[in-house]
């Protein structure tokens, strides 16, 4: 429990319901974990006790650097020729209940997970390899039970099928493609497609591969599960690859050398079940919900706290934060560099070195370590972030490390010699100029609070998911968007569909005059933002100075950034027609504030 202030409270007004921003202290329970008694409505059965002191021990039991990390099945989303051509491929890959086995010590759990069959079914799924400019598609089949196996709050807006079933979606994080294969939240389907969400168009998503080499991620997106349809197992690695480009650069590429690692967090009740709490922190307004999502255990790849033997070499990590609310803050316990060569989906222009970086929700962190500059035979991969991020409370025993890398000595004379490099430049995307801009807007933040302090829910410019899209942009144009983020906890915003660069954060003045005028008005101009808009300013990571999907978004900031509707290294449109339906949406990827109304559409023109 903290104290946090300036935080909304909720309160009856003429027999309807009334938010609005306030300027006391407040008292806010932002974990998620805790002793509760189920609702009927979600309940949940485990075999144990189900106590915060009890799930953080049942954690702390568990030794830790006892599993291999795993590499993940591979798919190729291509197919080759006799000759060595290259034709578009055509992948089915279901969703399966199964047995996952996260720890050692640990019973098997229920998971959903992707997979060609069941048998085959991962957590995380299979890592998707395709080639730029070679089509993909994909049939992504529903083949899960009738019942959620975790709890489901039926207050949010939440796809509902008449018919009983789990909705799922698949969106592919980071994919330029056509709207009706890009996983909208209204695009669900229940198995064997028996009933489906207003928004689905079709069976089979098809993915055009044009953007630039660099890495995605896949996982749900059905309006109201995503949450928990990605604590079940619904995740897995995305990467597009050009030899033509690439091989060049001369960085860490064999597959022993060069490996994605998806990491999350989760609980765990004895007999090895995934626990999410179910009794939400206003349990009269929603019976589930709670603000955050955090677990006792780090996973990587699926397995609690692995290790990896490493040679004294150099690798590539293509790290992505799978997690629902945790934020990371990367570093090796023995002082070894990170060389980032990507930002999210795309490449940096040059290498950039750091000894820590901050890796948001749904983020993605393309980074080379060099083991041969390690004065330790171990390292282990720490992490310090607090949570909720960034007022949250301090990383503990348990998650502040993440897996550990055994260095071992290269005294095999047969082993092959390191040959890769880190080039001085990597791909160069020029960066945007402002005076092509065709539209600036100003994105608002908001959470709101019940009367004793806890969220209810979280609004972007104070209007609900199913408002009508007020964020129209033109195909091809080039947009500033001015993130105003009046709320507490640092935000990573995803736009769907476009790239965008960083161009500054800095900090609203008189934050409390400047809320109390958006209470009133929800008007950025009329609450004379550019007055506000004059503190400090925060410099931006140099790992974030590429082209991202997804950023950070600092609390009591304004946070500016250039929005490209259009294909990186193009001066025209999109290949195909985005102003389609269903359209696209944008969002928060803390995944318990998307599914309770922190999205809104994106249509495009």
């Amino acid at each position: 429990m903290k104290k946090l202030k300036n935080n909304y409270s909720m309160r009856q007004a003429r027999g309807t319901t009334q938010y609005v921003l306030m300027s006391t202290v407040k008292m806010k329970i932002r974990k998620s974990i805790f002793a509760v008694l189920p609702l009927l409505c979600c309940m949940v059965l485990v075999s144990s006790d189900t106590s915060e002191d009890a799930l953080h021990a049942l954690a702390a039991s568990l030794e830790m650097f006892v599993d291999e990390l795993p590499d993940m099945p591979k798919l190729k989303g291509y197919v080759t020729s006799k000759g060595g051509g290259l034709s578009p491929g055509h992948l089915r890959i279901g969703m399966f209940q199964t047995k996952w086995k996260f720890h050692r010590d640990l019973p098997a759990s229920t998971v959903f997970a992707y997979g060609v069959s069941k048998e085959s079914a991962s957590v995380p799924g299979p890592t998707i390899e395709v080639m730029q400019g070679i089509d993909t598609m994909v049939t992504w089949e529903n083949h899960l039970p009738s019942k959620h196996i975790l709890p489901w709050d039926p207050t949010l807006m939440v796809a509902s099928p008449k018919q009983g079933g789990i909705p799922t979606v698949v969106h592919l994080h980071g994919g330029i493609h056509e709207p009706q294969s890009d996983g909208h939240p209204l695009a669900w389907f229940t198995a064997d497609f028996k009933e489906k969400g207003p928004a689905w168009k079709k069976p089979e998503y098809h993915y055009n591969n044009l953007q630039s080499p660099g890495n995605l991620w896949y996982h749900d997106h059905a309006l109201g599960f995503t949450r928990i349809n990605l604590l079940t197992g619904l995740v897995g690695a995305y990467v597009i690859r050009n030899p033509t480009l690439e091989t060049p650069l001369n960085l860490p590429s064999d597959p022993e050398y060069d490996r994605h690692i998806l990491i999350f967090d989760r609980s765990f009740a004895t007999d090895g079940s995934i626990y999410l709490n179910s009794t939400g922190n206003n349990p009269s307004i929603h019976p589930q919900w709670q603000p955050e999502y955090f677990g006792d255990a780090i996973i990587a790849n699926g397995k609690a706290w692995p290790y990896m033997k490493v040679k004294r070499r150099k690798y590539r990590f293509r790290i992505v934060n799978g997690s629902n609310a945790r934020f990371y803050r990367l570093a090796l316990s023995n002082g070894l560099n990170m060389t980032h060569i990507g930002s999210d989906s795309a490449y940096l222009s040059k290498p950039v070195t750091v000894k820590e970086y901050l890796l948001g929700p749904s983020e993605i962190a393309d980074l080379i370590i060099d083991f041969s500059a390690s004065s330790t035979n171990t390292a282990i991969l720490t992490n310090s972030a607090e949570y909720p991020y960034p007022s949250g409370d301090p990383v503990d025993d348990l998650n502040s490390k993440i897996m550990k890398f055994l260095i071992q000595d290269n005294t095999d004379p047969s082993v092959e010699q390191d040959r890769s490099q880190i080039p001085k430049k990597l791909l160069h995307f020029r960066r945007p100029r402002k005076d092509l801009v065709v539209h600036a807007r100003y994105i608002a933040l908001y959470e709101y609070q019940s009367s004793t302090g806890e969220p209810t829910h979280l609004l972007v410019n104070g209007l609900p998911f199913n408002a009508p899209a007020t964020e129209t942009p033109k195909q091809g144009s080039r947009e500033v968007w001015n993130v105003i983020n009046l709320t507490e906890d640092n935000h990573p915003l995803h736009i769907h569909l476009a790239v965008f660069f960083v161009v500054q954060q800095i900090e609203i003045t008189d934050l409390e005059k400047f809320k109390s005028c958006m209470e009133q008005k929800n008007d950025a101009v009329k609450c004379e933002i550019k007055k506000h808009a004059k503190g400090k300013t925060m410099a931006v990571a140099a790992p974030d100075r590429g082209w991202k999907n997804v950023f950070k978004m600092e609390p009591g900031y304004m946070t500016t950034i250039v929005v490209d509707f259009s294909l990186l290294g193009s001066k025209g449109s999109y290949p195909f027609n985005a102003s389609d339906e269903p359209g696209y949406v944008y969002h928060c990827h803390i995944l318990d504030h998307e599914d309770n109304e922190m999205m809104r559409p994106l249509k495009l023109h």
